[in-house]
């Protein structure tokens, strides 16, 4: 965990449940804090599998995102991913084996509006990820993408917004606030977390896992829409869902 100070409810689950479960500091954007946490972990036993979802969305126009703010959001999203798996890949060399979870998004498969510096890391996450899977095939290390759609998580509690999207006088207000409406919408038809902890169980208890795996019913409809429509077509779809008129 990234602060644990926040680590005593899952600690006391933990216990309760009688789980051998280990809480470490790990924050994906401090390299040093990510071998450290990991060299600690391979110290106790092996390291079969790693899940990468530590991540957050930057809402706002591109116009209207400062180079910082874009900065800050690739460093966690994409980046502190690169790190864990830099740090674990050797390991799993060494055990001739391993499964890497990729948790991304249909935000890395398709795009809506006001979220552009999200969905780029998540599109950067999606293509790493079909490209080491050739690497590491010959290792036996395994990689898998989570695609889910809306999940009643705290992520959409930890959404930050571009800092200059804030001020009333954006040539985008309009827009922002039609879109923040559609999103509180999305919200009351999410899914639980726990039928994404249960794909994700799934993809690491089996010899032959699938590369990419979609959660939810929205996700397989959005992702469906997409590949029987044409760019023209879906991009009119995606207006509409958003009620944007121009």
């Amino acid at each position: 965990m990234r602060n644990l100070k926040d680590s005593d409810k899952i600690i006391e689950v933990a216990n309760k449940e009688k789980l051998p479960l280990d809480v470490l500091q790990l924050d994906v954007t401090d390299y040093n804090s990510v071998k450290e946490a990991i060299s600690q972990m391979y110290e106790k036993k092996r390291i079969d599998v790693l899940v990468n979802n530590a991540g957050y969305a930057l809402a706002g126009p591109l116009e209207e995102s400062s180079t910082e703010e874009i900065k800050t959001q690739f460093e966690t999203n994409f980046f502190g991913a690169i790190k864990t798996m830099q740090s674990v890949l050797p390991i799993m060399r060494k055990q001739n084996g391993g499964k890497i979870v990729n948790v991304s998004s249909t935000g890395g498969r398709i795009a809506v509006p006001l979220d552009s510096i999200y969905h780029g890391t998540k599109y950067a996450l999606e293509e790493l990820s079909e490209c080491i899977r050739y690497e590491l095939g010959s290792f036996n290390i395994k990689i898998i993408l989570i695609e889910p759609g809306a999940v009643g998580s705290k992520f959409w509690n930890n959404i930050k917004i571009a800092t200059e999207s804030k001020h009333v006088l954006s040539p985008y207000r309009k827009m922002i606030d039609t879109v923040s409406e559609t999103f509180s919408k999305m919200v009351e038809n999410v899914i639980h977390p726990s039928e994404v902890a249960k794909t994700i169980t799934e993809a690491v208890t089996t010899d032959t896992p699938e590369f990419r795996y979609v959660v939810g019913k929205d996700a397989n409809m959005i992702l469906e829409k997409s590949k029987n429509s044409s760019d023209k077509e879906f991009e009119n779809f995606i207006k509409e869902q958003f009620n944007l008129k121009y």
